[in-house]
């Protein structure tokens, strides 16, 4: 079983880098294009040591996570919307480099990197704290409210790292045309929140509670 969950995870992993780098690079038309191998990087590395940590201390959270169809029809829009959005994110990105666009300085690609590793940080973090995190909005049996940690702070921490992690993406590939095109996900979370906390209150017991004692969704202090 865990060969055949290390073979899943091993080919998606290769498409997913084959995906990137191709979307990337044939934009751009060149290799050289070093705010794509940046990304490639701190992008790829840390999501291979995750998921080989995943598979040696929580294979069923790794399964689940390769495995996660999204079920809900609202929601399944919301994932190709997002899909359209980094597919375009990163042709334009790709493009602006290649036509000598206005880019961003170098040192805004670098800051976006910390940034982004630091959100990963936030990504590991709520994968230790909730052993239930799904892919797609669903309630598993005898799944608990988590209540501490960065669960302590906002309701949907992953939504938390994940708006990092995205709007860090086109900083880092120094297109802000690119970073316009990102804008779109925090409109995306807003709408998936929304819905999820609907499915949440009716299905997960304790919910209804845990809104009242945390009372940000995303962002400490603001939403």
């Amino acid at each position: 079983m865990k060969k055949s969950l290390c073979c899943q995870a091993g080919l998606k992993f290769f498409f997913g880098v084959l995906m990137v780098g191709g979307l990337l690079f044939l934009a751009a038309g060149s290799f050289h294009y070093w705010q794509g191998w940046l990304l490639m990087a701190i992008l790829f590395i840390p999501m291979l040591g995750i998921g080989l940590l995943l598979m040696v201390k929580n294979p069923d959270l790794l399964r689940n996570r390769l495995n996660a169809r999204e079920t809900q029809v609202k929601q399944r829009w919301l994932v190709r919307l997002s899909g359209l959005m980094f597919t375009m994110g990163f042709i334009v990105a790709g493009l602006t480099y290649r036509w000598h666009g206005v880019m961003l300085p170098d040192w805004v690609s670098w800051m976006g990197a910390v940034l982004f590793l630091f959100a990963y940080g936030m990504y590991a973090e709520v994968l230790r704290e909730n052993r239930y995190l799904s892919r797609v909005v669903e309630v598993h049996d005898g799944q608990e409210v988590i209540d501490h940690g960065l669960y302590g702070m906002v309701r949907h921490p992953m939504y938390s790292a994940t708006l990092l992690l995205f709007l860090s993406i086109p900083l880092i590939l120094g297109s802000p045309i690119s970073f316009v095109i990102f804008l779109m996900y925090p409109f995306i979370l807003v709408m998936r929140i929304k819905n999820e906390e609907q499915v949440l209150e009716k299905e997960l017991t304790g919910y209804s509670a845990y809104k009242k004692r945390v009372r940000y969704k995303l962002i400490p202090l603001l939403w």
